[in-house]
């Protein structure tokens, strides 16, 4: 699922740091805002955008990790939605509920685990390339202004 493949650039400190934070920033986003699956949205997408014009590394990963979060919500907003319909509505809990939930949570688990060890390996410098996510980031996000590439 995670890769760390070998490339010519080193990042300095700052930019490592700033990488690191890409990740950290939707964790803290899951513990301020729990039940309401768009605030990690919101706090990796402003994060993303203070950082769109930054080195090439620090775009690479908050793009990165905005694609996680981006998928996430997706998941997280259907199950969060099917449980408001079950406690307010007329639905009932069924074994395709409690399936779809058993999912969800695996799903986020695996996620925070990923970013929790991409936060850290982003930190010593490391470049952290993500199953499917890293290949959509390197199609969106592209070298510019001279910065070497990863």
């Amino acid at each position: 699922m995670i890769s760390t493949p070998k490339f010519a650039y080193k990042p300095n400190e700052h930019e490592a740091e700033k990488a690191s934070y890409s990740y950290l920033m939707s964790l803290i986003a899951v513990i301020v805002g729990l039940p309401i699956p768009i605030i990690n949205l919101f706090a990796t997408f402003f994060f993303y955008l203070a950082n769109r014009n930054g080195t090439y590394y620090v775009r690479w990963h908050a793009t990165q990790a905005l694609l996680s979060q981006l998928s996430l919500v997706f998941i997280n907003s259907y199950g969060f939605w099917w449980t408001v319909s079950i406690i307010f509505g007329d639905e009932s809990v069924s074994n395709h509920y409690i399936s779809y939930l058993f999912v969800v949570i695996i799903f986020n688990f695996t996620e925070f685990i990923a970013t929790i060890y991409s936060s850290i390996q982003t930190r010593k410098g490391k470049h952290i390339h993500w199953w499917l996510y890293g290949d959509v980031t390197d199609i969106i996000c592209k070298p510019g202004n001279g910065q070497n590439s990863i």
